[in-house]
């Protein structure tokens, strides 16, 4: 039965003189699998997870990958762990979940010792526990895993589970970003572009964030945007900043929804239309975005594009104050505080009260955007 596992897995790979053949990859699995070999077992299972020689069969895969992982399969377990967390021809169950990715994970599997970390991180199935996440992330990545390498130095940046380290947080975005991980690139892009425990460098900012952004990462996308509209690292080119920026924000990235309104308000890289400004600064500005927001206010004061109205101005003007992005933009803080100070004089107390009201208003159906 080994033999005829091993034909399966040189039919289901393929080689010079063997042409891949999925199907029969699947006989040689089955007949190995029906006298009880484990791995047969788990790679049968696996086939009729993806539809490969099989018609896609959760079914079939859960009571396959049962019986490998009943025998001690460490790829079978993942697998069923997989199937319980998003309840595939089982119930969904967390609990269950965690109990079969720990039994891979503790076999040394890498891909379980990731999702684990992952379980940890969230709270599902186990109380959430960022110290045993990283546990489990270090586990997967000291083995190569690109997503734990990524998950493991945005640990190391944010300071969760771990001390607050951004050199080791380059460290391991670095080795996933030369595996090919966009999330990694992209993290690497921003720390290039802002000197964050390596020395500040444009050029590997946008070789970083292009990377990231051929594979449509909506964050590089954005950040590549930002560097062509900037010429940082590359020559100012607004017609470029605008592909990007549009990738970026037809993905609902807010910052890029945020820019792009700016460069149809102000007619860079496109001619000037302030209907598309309202469309994409509206856009961002119901994810939370205060630039956005403030831009929206500023419109409705000016009455660009838009009848002027106070309330609207005064209700998105606020709302921008009070989730300013960063006090290092104090200049454009004061800017926007000092036209809600002029609006205060310009309206009734009944007009401020109902912008308040209005904003009040959306401030509560979109609680969850406003925490962000």
């Amino acid at each position: 039965m080994v033999a005829q596992y091993s034909l399966g897995f040189l039919l289901y790979r393929g080689s010079e003189s063997i042409p891949k053949d999925y199907v029969q990859a699947v006989h040689w699995y089955r007949r190995a699998a029906e006298q009880g070999l484990a791995s047969a077992q788990s790679s049968l299972g696996w086939m009729y997870r993806n539809g490969k020689g099989v018609p896609k069969d959760y079914v079939q895969a859960v009571h396959w990958w049962r019986k490998a992982a009943e025998q001690g399969n460490r790829t079978a377990q993942d697998g069923l762990g997989w199937a319980y967390f998003h309840g595939e021809s089982v119930p969904k169950d967390d609990v269950q979940a965690v109990h079969w990715y720990r039994k891979s994970a503790e076999q040394g599997y890498a891909r379980a010792q990731r999702t684990l970390g992952v379980l940890y991180g969230k709270g599902k199935g186990v109380p959430k526990d960022y110290v045993q996440a990283v546990h489990w992330y270090r586990k997967a990545a000291e083995q190569g895993d690109a997503v734990a390498q990524t998950m493991l130095g945005s640990a190391y940046h944010f300071g969760d589970g771990v001390a607050k380290d951004d050199m080791q947080a380059v460290h391991w975005w670095r080795k996933s970003a030369e595996q090919g991980d966009a999330s990694a690139q992209s993290n690497l892009g921003w720390m290039y572009r802002n000197g964050k425990s390596v020395v500040k460098d444009d050029v590997q900012a946008v070789h970083w964030y292009r990377k990231a952004a051929e594979q449509g990462n909506a964050n590089a996308q954005s950040g590549l945007g930002f560097m062509y509209s900037e010429g940082k690292g590359v020559p100012k080119d607004y017609v470029q900043a605008m592909h990007w920026w549009r990738k970026a924000a037809e993905q609902g990235d807010a910052s890029a929804q945020s820019s792009l309104g700016w460069m149809y308000h102000n007619g860079k890289g496109v001619p000037k239309n302030y209907v598309q400004a309202m469309h994409w600064y509206r856009k961002a500005a119901e994810q939370g975005n205060a630039n956005a927001q403030s831009k929206i206010g500023l419109m409705y004061y000016a009455g660009t594009g838009v009848p002027k109205n106070y309330i609207d101005a005064y209700k998105w003007i606020s709302l921008a104050v009070a989730k300013w992005p960063s006090m290092e933009d104090a200049k454009g803080y004061e800017l926007v505080r000092g036209i809600l100070d002029r609006l205060e004089k310009q309206m009734t107390l009944e007009q401020i009260a109902e912008a308040q009201k209005q904003a009040a208003q959306w401030l509560q159906a979109h609680q969850n955007t406003a925490d962000q």
